[in-house]
């Protein structure tokens, strides 16, 4: 049957949710259709999560209804704001921010709430044998005795996937499910997906990787400010026809020129920090002026060790680390920020911003020593909330305003007030980890720019990603991290650093 006539399986009409004097969706209508697979995109801000939230009953709407189809194919209304009315019509969800129990293992969080609460024994040979062919299937490999607290960000990424597919749904959401996953692993996963899609199961999923998307939907939907603003058949579209549709306007390319490298400003000679699983294990780099340094490698690997080595928050057990030549001689955040780090972290909530400070705090945490900033220990609060308006202006920084708590920001705004801050700073070494991790087109390519930029004025670049085409786009040279040890890439050819990734080429 041609995907055009299989019968929907759910229809979203009128949707409408606002947050004060925020719309976050208005008169939002959108059908899923039996085997289907509907990437959903937009720019950050423009509703697609709390669109999915409501269809996932964790918010409840001000207006609209949403229909799902029962197993005799019939539409029937959806409770709102019930999560467990959702599971029962067989709608499962894949949060973009994770909702795991850390303190119980992989393999607990998969099969929880799938088993009866008053039962003698569970049955967790069944359960370890079903999972680990989910695990198979989808090429997704985690410890399932491992308590999720001592997972990496991207293990977490899939316990969140291999939970949803362990339960057998129908309508499956992803909220940028492969954003800590190599290329690899992420084409595994998609292919996977096709492969339920032709089985019947129906995917919404969030992206703003165009690769995947133009690769693996079958029709793409677009928000702007809340609206749905068109639909394209993927077959007729392509990466300029989507970003028209998001921006209302082409989406500006952004190219590296060639620079000469200066002198170092990172030097890191054979460093072992971190734990003894997941840390570095005598990696040797340089980063120099004008030069952006790509770090490529699966989620685990030593990424993070590295990150926190550079960010002063972790100390080199042996080996040495300078930056612009001076070996630091404290371990922290402060001491390295004097010497001219500037830091992008990862984790944007947890390490970025404090969320119950406003989004002119967080801003200028970093600038306490900066006259304009404080003066005799006395904080500039004028001064202080104009230059926040200033760089929320100059950043897109969408929100309910300068005096507002940070946490109230969605994650793509939180990631642009962490970029502000950075670059205003104009750091001689910047650390970008996941710089542009659920940004959409525009603010990913400003992104681009703004690293660029910085390149051309001088600094040196860490840029850590899992999305190889960012890496690839941006860095003069790629270095593969694998195990905890770093590697030059011979060749920027996709094939040899997926191998490299694996660990199966040298």
């Amino acid at each position: 049957m041609p995907l055009a006539d299989a019968p929907p399986v759910l229809r979203l009409t009128g949707i409408t949710k606002r947050f004060g004097a925020v719309t976050a969706n208005e008169a939002v209508d959108l059908t899923l259709r039996r085997g289907e697979v509907l990437a959903l995109l937009g720019e950050n801000g423009a509703g697609k999560t709390t669109l999915m939230n409501m269809l996932f009953g964790k918010y409840l709407p001000d207006g609209g209804r949403i229909e799902v189809a029962g197993p005799d194919g019939v539409l029937r209304p959806l409770p709102p704001g019930r999560p467990e009315a959702a599971l029962a019509a067989g709608i499962g969800m894949v949060h973009q921010h994770f909702t795991l129990a850390l303190n119980l293992t992989a393999l607990d969080n998969i099969t929880l709430g799938t088993e009866p609460l008053f039962r003698l024994s569970r049955a967790r040979k069944a359960a370890r044998a079903r999972i680990e062919a989910v695990m198979a299937g989808a090429g997704l490999n985690v410890p399932l005795d491992e308590i999720v607290s001592r997972l990496s960000v991207g293990e977490r990424q899939r316990v969140e996937i291999l939970k949803a597919l362990y339960r057998n749904v129908s309508v499956l959401v992803l909220d940028e499910p492969t954003a800590v996953l190599t290329p690899a692993q992420a084409d595994g996963l998609f292919e996977t997906i096709r492969k339920m899609a032709a089985g019947g199961l129906s995917v919404i999923f969030i992206s703003h990787k165009m690769r995947e998307v133009l690769a693996y939907s079958d029709r793409i939907a677009v928000l702007r400010l809340g609206r749905k603003v068109g639909e394209i058949a993927t077959i007729d579209a392509d990466h300029r026809a989507v970003a028209t549709l998001m921006m209302g306007e082409d989406a500006p390319l952004v190219a590296r020129a060639p620079l000469v490298p200066g002198a170092p400003v990172l030097e890191v000679e054979g460093v072992h920090a971190g734990d003894a699983l997941r840390g570095l294990k005598g990696a040797t780099m340089i980063v120099r002026r004008h030069e952006i340094v790509g770090i490529a490698g699966v989620s685990g690997n030593g990424q993070s060790a590295l990150a926190a080595l550079i960010s002063g928050l972790s100390p080199a057990r042996e080996g040495v680390i300078r930056i612009a030549g001076a070996v630091p001689t404290k371990v922290s955040p402060a001491a390295m920020m004097s010497l001219g780090v500037g830091r992008i972290p990862e984790d944007r909530h947890h390490d970025g911003v404090v969320g119950s400070m406003s989004v002119a705090e967080n801003l200028a945490m970093e600038s306490l020593s900066d006259p304009a900033v404080s003066r005799h220990g006395i904080l500039r609060r004028a001064a202080i909330r104009a230059r926040a308006e200033a760089a929320m202006k100059d950043y897109d920084v969408r929100g309910p305003g300068v005096d507002a708590p940070a946490r109230l920001l969605s994650g793509g705004n939180i990631q642009k007030l962490i970029l502000a801050r950075v670059f205003e700073a104009g750091p001689a070494l910047i650390l970008a980890n996941q710089p542009t991790r659920g940004l959409d087109l525009g603010a990913a390519g400003e992104v681009a720019r703004r690293l660029l930029d910085a390149r051309a004025r001088g600094a040196g670049v860490v840029l850590i990603s899992e999305d190889l085409d960012e890496i690839l786009s941006l860095a003069d040279r790629v270095m593969v991290m694998q195990d905890g040890r770093l590697t030059e890439a011979p060749s920027r050819d996709r094939e040899t650093i997926g191998l490299m990734m694996a660990g199966e080429a040298a």
